[in-house]
């Protein structure tokens, strides 16, 4: 059995193209254009190419992108500066801070002064806990996207063991919440493994939906996985042979029965999710 391909790049330009509607819906209906401001600081390369990326595709759905370019040696009081100068911008509606940061700053700090109405990353604590919650302002952008593929595929949630393996901040913790949540899109029962896990390899081989976001290349193999299970690669390596995800797809996708490519699989959706959440940010502070 060959998985079949679950396509995020199509699922995230029909997204794109929902969101791209109701932008003009809401510019014509208001006479105001929401606004995303990026703040870049430092010259990391994949960073140069994830707010470039951004920034093509808010122009694309008629939302407004600027972008702050800040040294590698910027101070954290002029990097907290700005935020509050975006902060109390009004034609501003959502603020991106891109990780990871210089490690002259303190990385929470700064996701904290973000106004929870303008964090459209949805990191700021407020946001997080009323995710937790079930009563989101925003939702992560990462696990969002995921779980709109599930959705738009139709891969059954409700009732499935999930096992997400990371518990990061900005993937595993909200992923499996949100899963977990009552509801549509969620009611799954939900596993969470990390680099403490014992007999790991048993437990991902019980998930019905496989989750995998820890940053490490081609760490899931075939002996895994369930046979038939839908596996969702969040990874991105750089390595010689060029970007791959957390997953060795030719090997899973023999096993598996649905399976989301690297690149091509999360990454679009991550940027979808973040103009669906400048869109509502726009919506709440007008």
């Amino acid at each position: 059995m060959t998985a079949a391909i679950l396509d995020g790049k199509a699922v995230a330009d029909q997204i794109r193209s929902e969101i791209a509607e109701q932008t003009a819906q809401f510019v014509a209906a208001k006479g105001i254009t929401p606004c995303l401001a990026a703040v870049l600081v430092g010259d990391d390369p994949a960073s140069q190419v994830y707010v470039r990326n951004k920034q093509r595709a808010c122009e694309n759905s008629g939302i407004t992108s600027r972008l702050h370019r800040l040294s590698a040696g910027t101070c954290q009081d002029e990097l907290l500066a700005l935020i509050d100068e975006l902060n109390r911008d009004q034609a501003v509606h959502g603020i991106l801070v891109q990780l990871p940061l210089p490690p002259q700053i303190d990385e929470s700090r700064v996701l904290q002064a973000v106004s929870p109405l303008k964090d459209v990353d949805a990191f700021h604590p407020e946001n997080v806990g009323r995710m937790v919650q079930g009563r989101p302002r925003f939702l992560p952008c990462t696990p969002h996207g995921v779980q709109q593929l599930l959705l738009r595929k139709n891969i059954p949630i409700a009732g499935s063991h999930v096992v997400v393996l990371g518990r990061s901040d900005i993937v595993g913790k909200p992923m499996a919440i949100m899963l977990m949540q009552r509801g549509a899109g969620g009611d799954a029962t939900v596993t969470v493994c990390h680099s403490r896990t014992r007999d790991l390899p048993g437990l991902t081989r019980q998930a019905d939906i496989l989750v995998v976001a820890i940053g490490r290349a081609r760490f899931v193999t075939a002996d895994m996985v369930k046979p038939g299970a839908v596996v969702i690669d969040v990874g991105i390596n750089r390595t010689e042979s060029g970007l791959v995800g957390d997953v060795d797809f030719e090997g899973v996708r023999e096993v598996a029965g649905q399976i989301t490519p690297v690149p091509g699989g999360v990454g679009p959706l991550t940027i979808a999710m973040l103009l669906h959440n400048t869109l509502a940010a726009a919506r709440l502070q007008t």
